[in-house]
């Protein structure tokens, strides 16, 4: 009896010191309220009512004829100005990297966009719809039939190959760079803490921001609209490979090191493979990323079928948005389908091998 009486004791004493569902005590409120109103009644007396920013940071007087005009400079303006002869001396020192990062993906983009044009289309329309079917059903190679006669029809067979030209530069380049970094990250907490809040601003930025760099190291062109589609859509494949290696069970880990793995043998062998459906997925996402990204890229003059719906819009021609946005939304379909099956079988040949070794 005296251990309920001192427990509930207990639980009377901590629910008078912390808050209901985190709720402060009301005297928290009164006197924040308080405060935000001596504030307010200060600025008030002092500087009067639409108060602003105090932004200026340095002014200087010109001799304009008989008189002197005085220019004021923002802390805006200042930290612009810094920013663009960061970006200058940049761009003028490092144009031989530039350059070179250019050549090679207009190489490859020409090299994809040749092959592509030059194999028959009727050979990529059944090729595909028999890939479809494999990987799918009938339903999804019919699907992919009628989408590649829609692009052929249409009169889009030309800028969708430039779309997937461009589309399998930057997933190619946003993998490459992407999978190693997540493993990094799942491996080293540090790593991790350093890339999560850099992932976070690449995926709240809004998307035409990243434009600008692309525009100031390659200019106007197919790799302006690389650069920046790798920047938006790399990071659901560094989370998503940094999550997938994070979640293979200790257990599991400590069991491959007991037989005498090594760090290396231990990740290529057991967490990589286990990993491999979220990794897939992160996959996925950042190809559906990076169409959505190439697209807006037309914008620098990248090319392809954004081309097309940025022309509708100049023109207020309804009709042809319409058929150009369908047509990326087909693409669309079949890039998620087709990825989303290889996930899907790689999930299953790894449920069928642990029900085969259970």
């Amino acid at each position: 009896m005296a251990q309920v009486e001192n427990l509930q004791a207990s639980s009377d004493d901590s629910t008078k010191r912390i808050p209901l569902n985190g709720v402060p005590h009301l005297y928290y409120w009164v006197l924040g309220a308080g405060f935000v109103v001596i504030v307010t009644l200060a600025c008030l007396l002092i500087w009067g009512p639409n108060m602003e920013y105090p932004t200026t940071v340095s002014s200087s007087e010109v001799a304009a004829g008989a008189s002197t005009v005085v220019i004021e400079k923002s802390l805006r303006q200042v930290t612009g100005d810094s920013i663009d002869d960061w970006a200058t001396w940049l761009t003028k020192n490092g144009d031989w990297l530039f350059e070179g990062v250019k050549a090679a993906i207009q190489y490859a983009l020409r090299y994809i966009e040749e092959t592509l044009k030059w194999i028959p289309w009727p050979a990529i329309v059944v090729a595909l719809a028999l890939l479809s079917y494999a990987v799918g059903r009938w339903t999804m190679a019919l699907f992919t039939t009628f989408a590649m006669l829609f692009f052929g029809f249409m009169g889009l067979w030309q800028n969708m190959i430039d779309t997937v030209a461009l589309m399998v530069v930057s997933v190619a380049i946003a993998v490459a760079a992407g999978l190693p970094l997540g493993v990094i990250g799942a491996r080293s907490q540090l790593a991790d803490n350093i890339m999560r809040p850099i992932l976070d601003a690449m995926q709240t930025m809004p998307s035409f921001v990243y434009l600008l760099p692309g525009i100031l190291f390659f200019g106007l062109g197919s790799p302006a609209g690389i650069f920046a589609t790798l920047i938006y859509a790399v990071p659901p494949v560094i989370r998503l490979t940094n999550l997938g290696i994070r979640q293979v069970s200790e257990e599991t880990v400590e069991a491959a090191r007991s037989f005498g793995a090594s760090p290396w043998q231990v990740l290529t062998k057991v967490q990589v493979p286990m990993a491999m459906p979220t990794i897939m997925a992160g996959i996925n996402q950042t190809t559906m990323m990076a169409l959505a990204m190439v697209t807006i890229a037309s914008m620098v003059a990248a090319g392809g079928l954004g081309d097309n719906v940025l022309r509708a819009l100049q023109k207020n021609q309804v009709g042809e948005g319409l058929i150009s946005g369908a047509a990326i939304v087909f693409l669309a379909i079949i890039f998620d389908r087709l990825t989303q099956s290889v996930a899907r079988g790689r999930q299953d040949a790894m449920s069928h091998t642990a029900h085969a070794a259970g």
